[in-house]
């Protein structure tokens, strides 16, 4: 004869993060973008995705996942998009922990100051530019290219030709 168990109510219910912890940033990358096509970037998981909006229906066109580095390097692009983003803020962010801030910027002005006035700007940057060469790579699946700006820093370039392609094409 089998012996019949009841179960127990679970003790530790699993902790899912709420919509409210997560930040998720929506970019139109100033009408770069054909209309209703946007770029979502969920910060939590490093997720960037290329949505499409067909007869009132999002679409998912393509997404990367970036590490953290990566996302240290993209947020102030996309978020000083059309501008350029100075190597100051660049470096901010990325010493920063990824966050965008006068006092972050400020520091990374001093320091990038020193290193010129020290001959090392070539070492300072390299850690950047090697982040920005991995997120140049993910990104231009989405049809944008990162374009380095003669001492000044880098800017998006958005041709969308390719992605453009892939979503008329579904």
């Amino acid at each position: 004869m089998q012996k019949v168990y009841l179960r127990n109510k679970p003790k530790q219910v699993a902790e899912y993060p709420s919509l409210a912890n997560e930040k998720i940033l929506h970019f139109s990358l100033q009408d770069s973008l054909p209309a209703g096509h946007t770029l979502v970037l969920n910060t939590t998981f490093g997720t960037l995705s290329y949505l499409s909006c067909e007869n009132g229906m999002p679409r998912l066109v393509r997404q990367e996942q970036f590490t953290n580095t990566e996302m240290s390097v993209l947020m102030p692009l996309l978020e000083m998009f059309p501008y350029y983003c100075p190597y100051e803020v660049l470096y901010g962010s990325f010493y920063g922990d990824g966050k965008i801030s006068e006092a972050n910027t400020a520091r990374g002005r001093e320091r990038l100051e020193q290193a010129e006035i020290e001959g090392t700007w070539d070492q300072e940057l390299r850690p950047i530019r090697c982040a920005l060469s991995r997120t140049r790579l993910k990104i231009r699946a989405f049809g944008i290219d990162i374009s380095s700006i003669l001492a000044t820093g880098y800017i998006l370039l958005v041709s969308g030709q390719s992605i453009r392609e892939e979503a008329m094409s579904r």
